[in-house]
């Protein structure tokens, strides 16, 4: 006998950290911008029975700063999921194939609301009772995955299109060698230094994500809700990060009959440049960073002008960068890069400078118009239309932040500075073997299926 009421929690955090934050003018939509922000990391594509699913009791939210008051949010997008339970009486989260998101053998269903803020006119609802995708099971539960997917796309008031659920990881890095004291295997082996292997590991290839994501017109984030077309423009430019936050006070209920939260809603989790908390923030100042508002983040300036990481590449590598160990000067470049954006006649044709104010969001500059051609080193490389005007799928985000630590772009700001010549080839080495991207909204990969995935090497979409 079936019966349909609320889910009850599950054992896996369904907030994480911020994973990756990307905001891009839509390559196939030329007019529009595209937002995602993605929760709940390293998903193995094998963990049932309790897959892994947004918090009902979660607030997310993508934020947007438009009025030169950087980090402070003007327009923001907030996610609230309700799951529920169509038979109580059962461990499997599918009774049967899927079919469609409406599909009753999908026994854990999970929806959830739209709404849109705006400085002076408040919060209003967009769309509700949205439905998510199932995650990717396996060809028995999940057989035409792609076509669930599909079906997740929704379109909502105002010409925006969302989407909300699985999705295969995007962001290759070579995690295992950077953490181990920034031992980089390629470069390792470029410089005659012992290493384990010659190419990078990607420790993300056949993970998945939960992914939120949100199309809109342009004019939808602006002051006056106008379409920039000039890159010269202080208007054209956007700040952008994303939050969850979680009630304070949580009751736990006895005899395993769930909780109740309740008071106000207390940011636990933020992200705008990717690594800035992972390799910038100090571990004791990571859970202040982010419970805060990126408005705050001038108590951070210190640990991006005087990176550790710059500290450590003379240390690690010894006389591969000497111009870098004898550089003291503090790093404008990395300020302008990840906590003002970048004045105008550093970079000729280009800006995406939000103020002085200090905060770390991604910038984007909207009157730049999507390449035809991206380049994943984007801005470095010449490829206005990225990495750091905000954040595309295809950006090598590593390899570009690498590089700009160890001084690739203090000539920008300080002429006389030259880098060593080790800085145009550092790299974490990885390619990216993640399932490839889609062409359209919502441009993330199909995730890794959980019967296709060999236990210790996850991987196969398919």
């Amino acid at each position: 006998m079936s019966s349909h009421r609320e889910a009850p929690e599950i054992s896996k955090d369904p907030v994480a950290d911020n994973t990756d934050v990307y905001a891009f003018v839509s390559p196939d939509k030329a007019d529009t911008v595209t937002l995602i922000a993605n929760f709940i990391p390293f998903q193995n594509p094998q963990g049932g029975p309790n897959f892994y699913e947004f918090g009902d009791d979660v607030r997310y939210e993508i934020n947007i700063s438009n009025s030169g008051k950087a980090g402070e949010p003007d327009v923001a997008y907030r996610f609230r999921f309700h799951t529920t339970i169509r038979n109580a009486s059962t461990f499997l989260y599918n009774t049967g194939p899927i079919s469609s998101i409406s599909d009753p053998a999908w026994n854990r269903p999970q929806y959830y609301s739209v709404s849109r803020y705006q400085r002076g006119r408040g919060w209003t609802e967009l769309a509700k009772d949205l439905p998510c995708p199932p995650v990717n099971v396996g060809p028995r539960s999940t057989p035409n995955y792609s076509e669930l997917a599909e079906q997740a796309v929704h379109r909502i008031a105002g010409g925006r299109t969302v989407f909300a659920g699985q999705r295969a990881e995007a962001f290759n890095v070579d995690l295992g060698s950077i953490f181990d004291l920034g031992t980089l295997r390629p470069f390792q082996m470029l410089h005659l230094i012992p290493s384990a292997a010659a190419v990078g590991v990607n420790g993300t290839q056949g993970l998945n994500v939960h992914s939120i994501a949100i199309q809109v017109p342009k004019s939808d984030l602006t002051v006056g809700n106008v379409t920039p077309t000039d890159v010269g423009a202080a208007t054209s430019v956007v700040g952008v990060w994303a939050t969850a936050s979680r009630q304070k006070t949580r009751v736990i209920k006895r005899d395993g009959r769930g909780s109740v939260n309740s008071g106000p809603f207390q940011q636990v989790s933020r992200l705008g440049n990717p690594l800035f908390n992972e390799v910038i923030t100090p571990m004791a100042r990571k859970d202040a960073w982010n419970a805060h508002e990126p408005s705050d983040d001038s108590v951070y300036a210190s640990y991006v002008s005087k990176p550790e990481l710059a500290r450590l590449l003379p240390v690690l590598y010894p006389g591969v960068f000497p111009n870098l160990a004898g550089y003291t000067k503090p790093r404008a470049d990395l300020l302008a890069i990840l906590l003002t954006g970048i004045p105008t006649g550093v970079v000729p044709g280009f800006q995406n400078y939000t103020g002085a104010n200090q905060a770390d969001m991604l910038r984007l500059n909207l009157a730049v118009p999507p390449s035809s051609n991206p380049n994943p080193l984007g801005l470095v490389a010449g490829d206005a239309a990225g990495f750091p005007n905000g954040r595309r799928p295809v950006d090598d985000v590593v390899t570009v932040e690498l590089r700009a630590v160890a001084g690739l772009t203090i000539p920008l700001v300080d002429p006389s500075f030259t880098p060593d010549g080790a800085t145009s080839v550092i790299k974490d080495g990885t390619s990216n073997t993640n399932p490839p991207l889609l062409s359209v909204f919502p441009y993330l990969g199909t995730p890794a299926g959980g019967y296709q995935t060999t236990p210790g090497t996850p991987g196969g979409a398919t």
